[in-house]
């Protein structure tokens, strides 16, 4: 089952996907209240969206086109309530990902497979590590990855939104990835309500400088959606990513995700992310970014104003598509009032 989430001004509705129409559910306006209203009464979530399913119908083509009074909102949010959720992610996962890191070393003359340990750049060491054991059997605590923090609700955008590369950045460039998405119960338990395709968007500039610039690179704004998967087969999962510029497709790339295709299991993640008491307060929302196969950055390529990305996964619905927002350079520096 896929969820969507649509507003026209002031209203929500949550729909279900039945192509080529969204079949609007009654008696909710967010995924958020669904989830919780699942949680609290014991249901399944795909049983209750089944049960709140009204005769109401649209064309999926015209919301998802702009061209319909009712706009798609990213699949998960917290309404009116922001700070509520936590955008984070697990970097370092995907092989693919990992052999573009490590071509600096066939470019000295020697293949990734011939570089040992000492040789190694931290990222790639980090990568090795879970790939040695970020698979633990079931029950069992793996090693930890590389994790990092993103935003709050404030830095998702739906479908159609803008990514803007703020006048501080150097650089925004895509991150074609699945994030799942946590609810807390009340008793501080996480509850995964499903998984969307997303863009991570980071400025790769600023975090080629030094690898310890990571964590200030991904403080930039994401996307999410269209849709909320809530039945998702994470096992091995084949998409498409692509850059277009002024209308043509400057760069395009076949990629995979999936459990197969990852260094780390999702229950290790999800037990490195929620092993912290302070992830697990009650009422939170958790979305969470599991990693790219490629990267266009990694072929030279810088996104600019206009540009659109768009990334897909089978199984998960429509694609992803944003337009590329670049601010004017700050000129001057963020003021701090002093209480005196």
């Amino acid at each position: 089952m896929r969820l969507v989430q649509i507003a026209n001004g002031d209203d929500r509705r949550v729909a279900m996907v039945e192509e080529p129409d969204l079949v609007l559910l009654h008696d909710v306006t967010s995924t958020y209240a669904l989830a919780l209203r699942a949680i609290e009464s014991g249901q399944k979530i795909t049983g209750l969206a089944e049960s709140l399913r009204s005769t109401e119908r649209m064309a999926y083509d015209t919301v998802y086109e702009g061209t319909h009074s009712w706009k798609l909102l990213a699949p998960i949010d917290v309404p009116g309530d922001p700070q509520k959720l936590l955008v984070s992610g697990t970097g370092l996962t995907h092989l693919g990902s990992a052999r573009e890191r490590q071509s600096m070393h066939a470019a000295a003359g020697t293949t990734p497979d011939e570089v040992d340990e000492a040789e190694m750049t931290d990222s790639m060491r980090m990568f090795e590590w879970g790939r040695r054991g970020g698979r633990p059997a079931e029950g069992l605590i793996g090693i930890a990855p590389e994790w990092f923090y993103k935003g709050d609700g404030s830095v998702v955008k739906g479908p159609g939104d803008a990514l803007t590369i703020p006048g501080h950045a150097e650089d925004g460039g895509e991150e074609a990835e699945v994030a799942t998405v946590y609810v807390i119960a009340a008793d501080g338990t996480p509850h995964r309500i499903g998984m969307a395709t997303g863009n991570e968007f980071s400025d790769h500039v600023f975090e080629r400088r030094n690898y310890l610039n990571l964590a200030g690179s991904k403080l930039r704004e994401c996307s999410l959606g269209p849709e909320l998967v809530l039945n998702a087969d994470f096992q091995d999962v084949p998409g498409n990513v692509k850059v277009l510029r002024a209308g043509s497709t400057i760069w395009e790339k076949q990629i995979r995700t999936g459990e197969a295709n990852m260094a780390h299991s999702l229950a290790n993640m999800e037990h490195h992310h929620f092993k912290f008491a302070g992830h697990r307060q009650a009422g939170m929302v958790h979305v969470h970014f599991l990693g790219a196969d490629a990267l266009s950055f990694g072929s030279g390529i810088r996104l600019a104003e206009g540009d659109v990305t768009e990334v897909q996964f089978e199984g998960f619905g429509r694609a992803l598509r944003n337009s590329i927002h670049a601010e004017e350079a700050l000129a001057a520096c963020v003021q701090v009032k002093v209480m005196q």
